[in-house]
This record gives C-alpha cells, sequence and structure tokens, in this order.
C-alpha cells in the first residue's frame, strides 16, 4: 500500500558527486528544503560516484568521500525509511543504460556541452571519453526512475535539455518508454555569492577559500570568512544591486533566520558592517550546527552507513531494472 501511495506522488531525483564537501550555497539553494520535499514528492537521492572517475581519484579517498557524503545526505534530516538514498555505483542499471542512450546520443549534441570544453580545458592531461559521454551518463540517471523532475544549477541545464531531447528521440522510436523531465522548481532558496568576488557564485572549487563557507567548516572557520566578506566603504546595511556583498551576506542572512530584508535593513540600522557579519556568522553557525551534529554521528557508525547504502541500492535497482528491462525489450534485445 506504501508504495502504491508513492507511485502517485511525482517523483524527484537528485544526485550529488563525491567531490569535495558541498558549500553553505548548495545547502541554502537546495539541500535545506531536501527533507521537506518528501511530503509532496516520491524523492530519490545519491551519491554520484560513477560521474567522479572523469577525473583521476585515488581509491581509497573515492570510497572515503563516498560515505562521507552519504553521511551528509543523511545528516540533512533525509530518512532512508521514506526516501531513496543510494550509492551509484551500487546499481549498475545506471552504467547499463548509459551505454544504450550513448547509442541515441548524437556526436553533435554531445561535442556542443560546454561543460566538456571547460573540463578538458581544467584537466588537459585527462580528456577521456567518459568525460565527453558524462551527459548520457547523467541522462540515464534521470531516465532511470522515470523522474518528473529534476533539481538542476545553471552549469546543469544543458545537460537536462539534452537528456529531453534523446528522451523525445527514444520516445518517437518506441512509444512510452520514457518520462518526460523537467527542472524543479521548488521552494525558493538563495543564489549564494562568493564571499569575496560577490558576481560570481559560491563554489567549492574556487581556489580561493575564503570565498566560500563549507558545511563542515568550524565556528571560527566560518567567522574568520564572513568577517573577511568583501562589502564597500558606505558602512550602511540595505539591500542594493550596487552592493553585491552587502546584498550576498544579507540573502544569507535571510534564508538563516527566515527575516525579511526590510527586517534586516532596521535591524542594523545606525550599525556598521562589523555588527552585521558578527550576526550573519553567528546564523550560519546555528543554521549549520544540527548538520554538522548528525553528519558526525552518522560518519562515527560506518556500520550503518553501509546498511543505509545496501538497502537504498536494492529499493533503486528495483526500480531501474523495470525501466532498464522495458528498453532492452523494446530496442529488440533477447529476452531470456
Amino acid at each position: 500500500m506504501e508504495q502504491t501511495q508513492s507511485e502517485k506522488k511525482k517523483v524527484v531525483l537528485s544526485l550529488v558527486q563525491p567531490s569535495g564537501v558541498p558549500t553553505l550555497g548548495n545547502y541554502l539553494g537546495a539541500f535545506k528544503n531536501w527533507a521537506g520535499m518528501a511530503k509532496d514528492y516520491d524523492c530519490l537521492f545519491g551519491v554520484a560516484d560513477l560521474h567522479a572517475i572523469t577525473v583521476r581519484q585515488v581509491p581509497a579517498e573515492l570510497r572515503a568521500h563516498t560515505l562521507e557524503v552519504f553521511a551528509l545526505l543523511l545528516a540533512l534530516g533525509l530518512d532512508p525509511q521514506r526516501e531513496t538514498i543510494f550509492v551509484q555505483s551500487q546499481v549498475p542499471e545506471h552504467a547499463q543504460l548509459a551505454w544504450i542512450l550513448n547509442c541515441y546520443t548524437q556526436f553533435g549534441e554531445a561535442s556542443r556541452m560546454t561543460q566538456f570544453k571547460e573540463k578538458s580545458q581544467s584537466h588537459a592531461d585527462n580528456v577521456n571519453v567518459g568525460l565527453f559521454t558524462y551527459p548520457a551518463l547523467m541522462a540515464a540517471d534521470i531516465l532511470l526512475y522515470q523522474a518528473d523532475f529534476v533539481p538542476v544549477g545553471e552549469d546543469q541545464k544543458q545537460h537536462l535539455e539534452l537528456t529531453r531531447n534523446i528522451a523525445e528521440r527514444m520516445n518517437g522510436v518506441y512509444e512510452n518508454l520514457f518520462t518526460m523531465p523537467e527542472p524543479f522548481i521548488g521552494k525558493a532558496g538563495a543564489r549564494v555569492m562568493s564571499l569575496t568576488e560577490p558576481e560570481k557564485k559560491m563554489s567549492k572549487s574556487d581556489p580561493n577559500q575564503k570565498s566560500f563557507v563549507s558545511l563542515l567548516d568550524t565556528p571560527d572557520v566560518i567567522a574568520k570568512k564572513i568577517k573577511s566578506a568583501v562589502t564597500d566603504s558606505e558602512a550602511r546595511v540595505y539591500f542594493s544591486a550596487e552592493k553585491p556583498g552587502v546584498s550576498n551576506l544579507m540573502g544569507i542572512y535571510s534564508c538563516c533566520t527566515g527575516r525579511s530584508y526590510d527586517e534586516i535593513e532596521a535591524e542594523f540600522a545606525g550599525k556598521g558592517y562589523g555588527d552585521f557579519k558578527a550576526a550573519v556568522a553567528e546564523a550560519v553557525v546555528e543554521e549549520l550546527r544540527p548538520v554538522q551534529e548528525r553528519y558526525k554521528k552518522h560518519l562515527a557508525d560506518k556500520a550503518y552507513l553501509l546498511e543505509c547504502a545496501a538497502k537504498g541500492a536494492e529499493q533503486a535497482s528495483r526500480r531501474a531494472s523495470k525501466t532498464l528491462g522495458k528498453a532492452m525489450k523494446k530496442i529488440g534485445f533477447l529476452q531470456l
């Protein structure tokens, strides 16, 4: 009965790569809302470790980072009893469908992906075929679960569009094969910008450590980073496109406290940026405290993490195999 109920809900899928600790921007922009989505959606969350190996990995570090990100998903308040939480490489249907989708993706389409061009430049010593066919694997991730919605950032919109093109092409040949996925427009999250260059998005890959707050930064580190954030010489707190640094901090403070920009402006009327930054830092520390506490607890219990990962992989594989089996039958592969 429970499964029937969940099938009536729209399906939302989101995967996170195990390549470094996500930032405050990832959290306020998306992660913070994930735990509450299960009420309205049938949710699947995963660790995208297959995607990670387009860049050379140290095996022990890849294993460790995979468990760390899995622990972080649980720390966000996701519940293995309620959502399907899995590690991508433990569901072999992802790689199998990806090969099929490669054969329905045009070379010209794949070569237009801007992320391939950018990563080819940043990893010029390892421009591998996996980097080129990465979007077909991402399409497989989405289409395997007949996902209705996928939360995507600006850098992944092009990949989702390619996924839709592939689905449309295959649906035209093999009727009613894949659900056409849409970008997920959920509860509004903050678009958090770099603390040192507020004109660009906060990113964990930024070489300047002061530009971003990591989800696992200590309170002291968070306070130092917020304190050194770029503002301006006016020393007055109000929201304006002409004040990107201050406006960015106001956005962060608003997301952490629930206060409107007008309320924040009134709160700091007559006060300088020192008071404002101290309050922002404290709000961020308190916002991340329960996540960090749950993360430490989960990471210390490896047996529990592995148990949850095994259960999640089984659940995901059960669903993925239905789509893969349907695709293979329609394409004409031998059925035993």
